[in-house]
C-alpha cells in the first residue's frame, strides 16, 4: 500500500506498531486531531487497529483545539470524525478555549495576538461555537495561554500521540533529528510521532487507498495553484494561510466578509496578496517592480532595528538574523539575500524561515566545497 522505505516494514507497517506500543502501556493516551490530512490519516490507523482489537480504544482521549477562524468544511470533518471516535469507545474533547494565536494581519499594531472565542467579541465571532465544546478549563490561562502551552500541562499525566511529520518543513527534520537518539528512540518525553516518517505521497496515497474523505477546501487550494507541498489547512490568520484567503473567496462567498469582520486588516490579504507582505510574487509582478540589491536593503534595515521594526516579534526577528549574518554572511548567495530580505519585512514569528535560510546556506556552501573539490 505505502511506499517501501529503508528495513523491512513499509512506513504504514512501522507507524501501527508504534501506535500499538503507545497503548500498551495501559496509561491515558491523547491523541491531537485538527482535521487535516495528516490526522485524518493518523486517525483511521488508530481506528482500524481498535477494530482489529490490536488497541484498547477506551483509552484514547482525542483532542480537538477549534481555533474559531477554521474552514467550515474542516469543521464539518471534525463533526463526523467526532461521532466515529465516540463509537469505537474513546472520548473526545472539542475544546474552544480563549486561548492566544500569532495574528499574521496584526503585524502593522502594537498586539500580535488575537484571542480566539474572545469573550468580549462575541458578537464577531467567525462563526458559532458547538454547544457541547469544553468552554474553560482549571490549567488553561485564559488569554494568556497558546494551545500549546495547555494541552503541554494538560496532557502530562499520559502518552500523546501526533501526526507531525518530517517531510513537512525543513524545520521539523532539524527538530526531530536533533530529538531522535539511540537512548530515548522514537519519543520525547511523552511525545510519540506515529507517522513521522510519511512523506506528503504516503499520506495522500493512504488516504486514497483507504477511501478517507478529505476537506474539498484541499482541491480548492489545488485548483487555484497551491503547491502539494503547501496544502495546509491550519487556522486563517497564519502566514500559510493567510496568503491563500483570498484565492479561497472564489469558493466560499461569504469567507473574507466574515473574517474581516473579526480581524479588520484581514483586507490587507486581499490588495497585498501579491507582495513582500506575504512573501509571495508573481512573474508579472517580479517584472514590474524595481530590481533590488537585497543584500544591500538587508544591510539598511538591520543598521537601524529599533526605527524599522515595532513589533516585539519582528525586533527578536531581526536580533536572531544580525547573529546568523555575524556568522554566515561570507557564503550567502544572491538568491538568499532575497530569502533573508523576505523574512525581515514578512516577519518570521516561529524562526521558522530563518532555519530553513540557515539550512540552505549550509547546503550551498557543501555542495560548491564538494564541486571544487572534485574539480581538482
Amino acid at each position: 500500500m505505502v511506499i517501501k522505505r529503508e528495513g523491512s516494514k513499509t512506513v504504514l507497517e512501522a507507524a501501527r506498531q508504534r501506535i500499538i506500543n503507545a497503548f500498551s502501556n495501559g496509561k491515558k493516551v491523547y491523541v491531537s486531531f485538527s482535521g487535516g490530512k495528516d490526522s485524518l490519516c493518523l486517525m483511521d490507523i488508530i481506528l482500524k487497529l481498535a477494530a482489529e482489537g490490536k488497541i484498547d480504544p477506551s483509552l484514547m482521549i482525542v483532542e480537538f483545539i477549534d481555533e474559531e477562524a477554521m474552514y467550515d468544511c474542516v469543521i464539518q470533518k471534525v463533526y463526523e470524525w467526532q461521532k466515529k471516535i465516540l463509537l469505537a469507545g474513546a472520548k473526545f474533547n472539542w475544546f474552544c478555549l480563549e486561548v492566544r494565536h500569532y495574528s499574521y494581519f496584526n503585524q502593522l499594531e502594537q498586539d500580535e495576538y488575537f484571542i480566539c472565542w474572545d469573550s468580549e467579541r462575541k458578537d464577531a465571532w467567525v462563526r458559532p461555537p458547538p454547544s457541547f465544546a469544553i468552554f474553560d478549563h482549571p490549567v488553561c490561562k485564559r488569554r494568556v495561554d497558546r494551545y500549546q502551552q495547555f494541552l503541554e500541562r494538560h496532557n502530562a499525566d499520559g502518552i500523546v500521540i501526533t501526526g507531525v511529520r518530517i517531510a513537512e518543513s525543513v524545520q521539523r527534520l532539524k527538530f526531530m533529528t536533533n530529538s531522535f537518539s539511540a537512548k530515548v528512540g522514537l519519543a520525547r518525553g511523552n511525545m510519540v510521532w506515529a507517522i513521522y516518517d510519511f512523506k506528503d505521497s504516503d499520506v495522500w496515497r493512504y488516504l486514497y487507498e483507504e477511501k478517507v474523505d478529505i476537506p474539498e477546501v484541499y482541491l480548492y487550494m489545488y485548483q487555484v495553484g497551491v503547491r502539494v507541498n503547501q496544502l495546509r489547512v491550519c487556522q486563517f490568520f497564519s502566514i500559510d494561510t493567510a496568503k491563500s484567503l483570498v484565492k479561497m473567496n472564489e469558493f466560499y462567498p461569504d469567507l473574507m466578509d466574515r473574517i474581516i469582520k473579526r480581524e479588520p486588516n484581514a483586507y490587507l490579504a486581499a490588495l497585498y496578496w501579491d507582495s513582500e507582505m506575504f512573501r509571495h510574487s508573481t512573474r508579472n509582478r517580479r517584472e514590474l517592480e524595481e530590481k533590488k540589491d537585497y543584500k544591500a536593503e538587508v544591510f539598511k534595515l538591520l543598521s537601524n532595528p529599533k526605527k524599522n521594526f515595532v513589533m516585539y516579534s519582528s525586533l527578536y526577528n531581526a536580533d536572531r538574523i544580525i547573529k546568523a549574518l555575524i556568522k554566515y554572511s561570507q557564503i550567502i548567495s544572491d538568491k538568499v539575500w532575497r530569502n533573508i530580505y523576505d523574512c525581515l519585512i514578512a516577519g518570521d514569528p516561529k524562526q521558522r524561515t530563518l532555519r530553513a535560510i540557515i539550512t540552505q546556506v549550509n547546503y550551498e556552501y557543501t555542495k560548491d566545497y564538494r564541486w571544487e573539490k572534485n574539480k581538482w
